[in-house]
């Protein structure tokens, strides 16, 4: 495969994952005027869940199926990759029909265990129960999605994932917003009716996703099975060794993918009690719960998105520098990326945690915005952890240590565990953000001592820029703080259009004073200076 070929390969995939990521951030917001908090967390009970179970069912297969296939492509034995997708077919649909009924059965066990069924205000068990089971129907089809995806990837094909992943969130979106309005607007319905079909719309997406890999499939079949009669070799591995080596790729991919979904089934099963306990209602823990689980955390993941995708391009070096033992290259690159991570999520965590106030309200409205605000102030500062965590372990992916990347996040999930309830009941809501920023600081601190460890990285040039971004950062924020409170004092937060008029001051503000001083003082150039010249 050309060079040519690899770039543009990887420009489609990390702009369809891109463009999914965003779509996936921007539809929460007119979900939110729709059902509310209260529907924002029961869409939450029963997401969390599905989302871990996915997560287990697919084993990180697209990835290690991509690499499986695309070594014996190379091998000429075209006919192994084969006999790894009509297998793989077959396994992952007994997994993905294993996980739907393990989910739809489990449905009343979580929603006796999240809500009580004696509180009078709230959201319903019974809502509860319809939801987790409406969205498990999406896991009998996702699985099958990821093999094929993993196959085309092993061909080097990447228009496949890219174009079905889209066309699978914009459906799900558009069965969300659609489906949800009319049941709330429309009929007679209640809201856990309209949050239990807002969850089906996964399903839905699902079945748009799975028909454009069929389509892509019809297409090429010909080409494919002229491969197989081309195949200069036939290993014949037994399937067994076959998923032996298959799984050596997966598990640990997909364990370190589990990370943000372990972390929300820790606050699903734990915060609305613990919030109990410490005083509050059924109902403002939900609303919490909303704000923590949904909305706050779908805008700090907007800094780590642009991060992960500006650095995408990147990592891949890491694998070839190392196997050559390119030890400068490597250094570069380890540099570069972090370099980018800080640069991008440093001023962006802070500037959210600065105009929280207006953000909230200008998003969600301004019904629940000091709870919003609250917890956006304090969990947004998490983005850079969240960004930190994920480029780290993709590193030691790329090294070959991936096992200190699981041991990690079986360190922070621990002390996420152990301390989420109790920080609770000491800080209020806030105390699940506590946890969560506790146990994602220890794994990142793993992290960062096994790449500093395992590929000789001098961590020297780091800690000078990020002394450097973080002084910028301060300056920005002292600047942009006091523009927003002084903007709120012209413009107080009674309407949205008076939230939106501050927010886009202050954030204007904000990235034309950090740009400047990162620009005349050559930090800019430095970091992202080889993809924008005029930044030298």
């Amino acid at each position: 495969m050309s060079d040519s070929q690899l770039l543009r390969g990887t420009m489609i995939l990390s702009a369809g994952i891109f463009i999914t990521k965003m779509l996936g951030l921007i539809y929460i917001f007119p979900f939110t005027a729709i059902v509310g908090h209260e529907g924002l967390a029961l869409y939450q009970y029963g997401y969390t869940p599905y989302t871990v179970l996915l997560s287990l069912a697919t084993l990180g297969v697209p990835l290690a199926v991509s690499k499986f296939v695309s070594k014996y492509n190379a091998l000429g034995d075209y006919r192994t990759g084969q006999r790894l997708l009509r297998s793989g077919l077959i396994i992952m649909s007994v997994t993905g029909v294993i996980a739907f009924f393990i989910l739809f059965s489990a449905a009343e066990m979580i929603a006796n265990r999240v809500l009580d069924p004696d509180s009078l205000n709230g959201n319903t068990v019974e809502d509860a129960v319809f939801t987790i089971r409406m969205v498990s129907v999406a896991l009998l089809i996702v699985p099958v999605m990821a093999v094929i995806r993993g196959f085309f990837q092993g061909h080097q094909s990447m228009g496949p994932t890219a174009v079905s992943q889209v066309i699978e969130q914009i459906i799900r979106i558009a069965f969300i917003l659609i489906v949800t309005y009319w049941i709330m607007n429309m009929t007679t319905g209640n809201l856990g009716t309209a949050v239990g079909f807002a969850t089906f719309g996964a399903f839905a997406g699902a079945v748009g996703g799975l028909a454009v890999l069929l389509v892509y499939w019809k297409r090429r079949a010909p080409g494919l099975k002229q491969q197989v009669r081309d195949s200069t070799v036939d290993h014949q591995i037994p399937l067994t060794s076959m998923y032996k080596e298959l799984f050596r790729y997966a598990v640990p991919l997909s364990f370190v993918g589990l990370a943000i979904p372990m972390y929300q089934s820790i606050d699903l099963w734990t915060f609305n009690p613990a919030m109990q306990a410490a005083g509050f209602s059924l109902e403002q823990a939900e609303t919490y719960f909303a704000s923590f689980g949904q909305s706050s955390h779908k805008l700090i993941l907007i800094p780590v998105s642009i991060a992960t995708a500006m650095s995408m391009t990147i990592l891949p070096t890491v694998t070839s520098a190392y196997t050559n033992q390119e030890h400068d290259r490597l250094q570069r690159t380890i540099t570069q990326t972090y370099q980018i991570i800080l640069f991008l999520t440093i001023p962006a965590a802070g500037g959210l945690a600065v105009v929280a106030q207006p953000m909230y309200g200008t998003l969600f409205g301004l019904e629940e915005v000091a709870a919003g605000s609250d917890i956006l102030r304090v969990y947004a500062p998490t983005a850079v952890l969240f960004a930190v965590f994920a480029v780290t372990a993709s590193l030691l992916q790329g090294i070959n240590k991936q096992k200190y990347a699981v041991l990690a996040l079986i360190a922070g999930v621990a002390f996420k565990l152990a301390s989420n309830s109790l920080f609770i009941l000491w800080f209020g809501p806030e105390g699940g953000v506590f946890a969560t920023m506790g146990g994602y600081i220890l794994s990142v601190s793993i992290n960062v001592w096994a790449v500093g460890r395992f590929a000789q990285f001098d961590y020297h040039v780091i800690r000078r820029r990020l002394l450097q971004i973080t002084a910028f950062t301060a300056v920005m924020l002292l600047i942009t703080g006091y523009l927003a409170w002084a903007l709120m004092q012209i413009f107080p937060m009674d309407s949205r259009t008076n939230a939106a008029i501050v927010l886009s001051l202050s954030v204007a503000a904000g990235i034309l004073i950090y740009g400047v001083l990162t620009i005349k003082t050559g930090i800019a150039g430095k970091v992202l200076g080889h993809r924008f010249s005029i930044l030298k």
